[in-house]
């Protein structure tokens, strides 16, 4: 599909003028209503299927990630792992179809942004938090039985009704068992966000399941805490702070927080995956049953206040990132003149 929609003048005039969709206009089967939401890969329409009146969301690529194969690559494979999924709990993309431009068919969702609701409450209750991290974990548990893992579970990724049923959307950079490894030139565009991947994908590693129990076990402490457990002045230090500090205990921000659900919490952020819960359906069960939780004597409320830093690493990390643009400029233009 990349050699068929390379980009031509042809191909950018036709996402040119998808960008410029208003309501009342049609694409192929579908009249749009509204633009949704506009962001630095996509925009989001609403739309309604004239074939049967079925209101339905429409995600179309901006032109620059039809030039980029990586990029594009992720639209694609975010089409196919929707029409894989069907869950509840998770965004159904809907059948290809016969289409005159590449976008995406999904089932539209009435609901608020789990991140919308963090920003107006600051601090959800723990009774809710717990259930709404235990019906993440059931989407989750069931993506992962399908070889999928999301790997960039955020609160603007996560849909919620006024029942609190979920749904996870935006599948953008998940991985597939059997897909080809991501390498470190792609890791802009496949690690995921600072605040929540996992320690193991800030080294560099693909990461499976266990990634996905990392980044929701950070979004309930944030739900509880208010806050998220790993801080720093910008990107970097933030995942250098996972890779060598323990958060604040939650009960220190907030003691009205159980001592079960602060161990449920750090058995889910565990810097080892060998140490986390090992399934979603793990993490739900202590959610589910909190009072059959044993808690731990952990090193991790003692030691807590003693912050450690890794200057080194970090300016050689820094440098490296800083050279490679020299080091492509070079191949290019010694391939140039030796052409």
């Amino acid at each position: 599909m990349w050699s068929a929609w390379a980009c031509t003048e042809a191909s950018l005039t036709v996402f040119l003028n998808m960008l410029s969709l208003r309501a009342g206009d049609q694409l192929d089967n579908y009249r749009i209503e509204s633009l949704v939401a506009r962001s630095g890969m996509a925009s989001i329409f609403k739309a309604t299927d004239t074939r049967d009146g079925r209101t339905v969301a429409i995600k179309v690529p901006h032109p620059e990630m039809e030039c980029d194969p990586v990029l594009f690559d992720r639209f694609t494979r975010e089409i196919d792992i929707g029409l894989k999924l069907d869950h509840p709990g998770i965004m159904k993309v809907l059948a290809k179809g016969e289409r005159g431009s590449v976008y995406m068919v999904m089932e539209w969702v009435e609901g608020t942004l789990l991140r919308e609701i963090m920003f107006e409450q600051k601090k959800l209750p723990q009774d809710r938090a717990m259930r709404i991290t235990a019906r993440i974990c059931d989407a989750l548990d069931y993506a992962h039985q399908h070889g999928v893992v999301h790997r960039d579970l955020k609160p603007e990724n996560i849909m919620v009704d006024k029942e609190d049923r979920i749904k996870l959307i935006d599948f953008g950079i998940a991985g597939q068992q059997g897909s080809k490894r991501l390498t470190f030139a792609k890791l802009s565009q496949v690690m995921g966000t600072p605040d929540y991947i996992s320690p193991e994908q800030v080294k560099g590693r693909r990461g499976d399941g266990r990634a996905d129990i990392f980044a929701l076990g950070v979004m309930l402490y944030e739900m509880v805490a208010g806050k998220t457990p790993f801080t720093g002045a910008n990107p970097f230090a933030i995942m250098n702070d996972r890779l060598l500090n323990n958060p604040v205990p939650p009960r220190e921000i907030d003691p009205a927080i159980t001592p079960e659900l602060q161990e449920i919490i750090y058995r889910a952020i565990e810097r080892d995956p060998k140490n986390r819960y090992a399934r979603a359906r793990e993490f739900a069960q202590d959610l589910e049953h909190p009072e059959l939780v044993g808690v731990a004597d952990r090193p991790e409320m003692l030691d807590w206040k003693k912050r450690k830093q890794s200057w080194p690493r970090t300016v050689l990390f820094y440098a490296a990132m800083a050279m490679i643009p020299v080091v492509i400029f070079g191949l290019l233009l010694y391939a140039a003149r030796h052409g």
